[in-house]
Parts: structure tokens; sequence; C-alpha cells
């Protein structure tokens, strides 16, 4: 028998799991990751058999098919994983996949979005129970997304209308809860994402001041939907074990 197994979607090597990782491995779940954004056919492991599904973050957008084909089949994957009511956790880039498979709208933001800054708690989900209303998280986007019909919205920003969303068996997070310390030194060693940083205002020595600051509050929230979501993962592997 196969044994059950997360896959993780990743398009860029420094927008890695994280958190998110951590808390699969923490219960013991077997995970498979994966780029396959150049890709028209990937080579993807039995849908059937998998207890979950992440789809991480990245540079591009996420209806950019024809330089990244890949992409559809994650839309696909996102589609297909709601369907079936199988575990579905996207973070940026994967947020605004999982938005637009379900019929929402992508667009540019008004300005980017980067850094430490509030969003504020619509819904009290069992996600985010231990959330209080208003939380300064880790952004880093320009495009932003419409709320899928149907979706229930968990949090918003000024700037951006949809900051998280739950609908079925998807949850989605335009902001990085996944960033530990030692992610975060990833990020602030990869050129790309500097020019990003330095280009909307902030630097390196802010960003490390403020995740010192607001990362002991973050951490437990973010286990919190992380073991959340890993729990969610377990009992499908359960039922496909069956």
């Amino acid at each position: 028998m196969v044994t059950p197994q997360v896959l993780i979607l990743q398009h860029v090597p420094w927008e890695r799991p994280g958190r998110i990782l951590s808390n699969l491995e923490d219960l013991g779940i077997q995970t498979v990751t994966m780029n396959i954004t150049k890709k028209k056919k990937p080579d993807l492991p039995d849908f059937g058999e998998l207890a979950g599904v992440v789809i991480m973050g990245g540079p591009m957008g996420a209806l950019d098919y024809d330089k990244y084909p890949g992409l559809k089949t994650e839309a696909k994957l996102a589609k297909a994983a709601v369907a079936s009511g199988k575990p579905l956790l996207g973070v940026c880039l994967g947020h605004q996949i999982i938005a637009t498979a379900l019929g929402a709208q992508l667009r540019k933001g008004d300005a980017p979005e980067i850094g430490f800054a509030p969003i504020k708690r619509v819904e009290k989900h069992d996600y985010f129970s231990m959330w209080d209303k208003q939380l300064n998280v880790l952004h880093w986007h320009n495009d932003v997304v419409g709320l899928p019909e149907g979706g229930e919205l968990l949090a918003r920003s000024a700037g951006t209308k949809v900051q998280a969303f739950r609908l079925g068996s998807a949850l989605g997070l335009q902001f990085h809860l996944e960033v530990c310390g030692s992610l975060l030194d990833e990020w602030l060693e990869e050129p790309s994402m500097v020019k990003d940083l330095k280009a909307a205002g902030g630097s390196k020595s802010e960003l490390r001041e403020q995740f010192a600051q607001y990362d002991p509050l973050l951490q437990p929230l973010a286990e919190q939907v992380f073991s959340s979501f890993a729990a969610r993962c377990n009992s499908y592997a359960q039922t496909l074990a069956k």
C-alpha cells in the first residue's frame, strides 16, 4: 500500500514551506516537494493518494501560464482538491492561484505590500481562534485577488481586501506566517527579494528588527494554523488508508 503524502509545490528555491513543513513532520506526515512551474505536463504523484496539497509563494503572476505553464496544472490541482475535500493550503502566490482557480479576479495592487503591517481579522474561524482583531504580519506581494464565490473572508488589510479566506477544504493566506528566522535570513540573501524590499522603501536591518519584535507573537499563531492544517491532512490520510 502506498503511504499517503502531502504534495508541496514550490516556485523558487527561497520560498520554502518553513513552519508548514515542520508541522507536517511533527505528525509524521510524508511530503514531496516539487517545482513544476515550467513543465506543461509534469509527472505528479497520483492525486488520489495525496493527503493534502500546499502551494507556496513566488515572484510570478498566478495567471502567467505562457511563461510558466505548470501554474495551470497547479490551478487544476487546486480545483480538484476543493472538489474532493482534500486539504489545500496556499501562501501568497499560492493563495492567488487557489483564488483565481475558484473564479476570483486577479489584479495589480495599488502599491507593493512588503514588510510588516497590520491585518484585521474578519471572522474568528477555528484556524484563527487565538487571533486578536488586529495583527502585524509579514507581507511580500504586488498582486491581489478578490474573494471567490462562496468563500469566507477571514482577514483583510487597508490595501488588500482579501488577506485570508476559506472555501471548503482550501485555506488561502496572502501573508507569510510560514517564515521563521532562518528562512528570513535566506530571503535577505536573495538579491531579487532585497531589490523588492528596497524598492518598497524598506531595509534589511529594519525588517530584521520588525521580525524580532513581532515573531514572538506570530509564532504560536502560525503553529495553530499550520498544526490545524497538518491535522486535517493526517485525518484525510487515514481515510485513504482504509
